[in-house]
């Protein structure tokens, strides 16, 4: 039997959806599948990647993707982390539950202090959030 989807949706899928897919895959993958989109797909920026390998998490291997890809899917959760996503996602037929997570872009000013802090809030969300199956 596979497990519960988790979308997470940013507007590009570089940043904060990629931080919040490998936070959530190490903190709750062993009862969800996890996977991020954008509404539109770019790049994953190095600075979300470092954000991650400090805490011994590797996403360095991750695309962006759109969230197109993922219209077809049941999904168990759908978590929208900024405001531009949560007003232009497209309707997702398959999310049983939506929820909004907005967190500040730190792609505005990209230092990587920037995406230490919005790194540790995802994943203080994450641990203080009870998602059920």
């Amino acid at each position: 039997m596979s497990k519960p989807l988790i979308l997470i949706v940013c507007t590009a899928n570089s940043a904060r959806s990629q931080m919040a897919e490998g936070l959530m895959r190490h903190l709750k993958g062993d009862q969800f599948e996890v996977a991020s989109a954008g509404t539109v797909a770019t790049y994953v920026r190095p600075q979300a990647i470092e954000a991650l390998a400090e805490i011994g998490i590797d996403i360095s291997h991750h695309t962006s993707k759109a969230i197109d890809g993922f219209l077809d899917k049941p999904i168990r959760y759908l978590i929208t982390v900024c405001d531009n996503a949560r007003d232009n996602c497209p309707y997702v037929p398959g999310a049983q539950t939506t929820l909004h997570w907005p967190f500040p872009d730190p792609a505005t000013n990209p230092r990587l202090e920037d995406f230490r802090t919005v790194r540790d809030m995802i994943r203080e969300k994450i641990e203080s959030t009870e998602l059920p199956l």
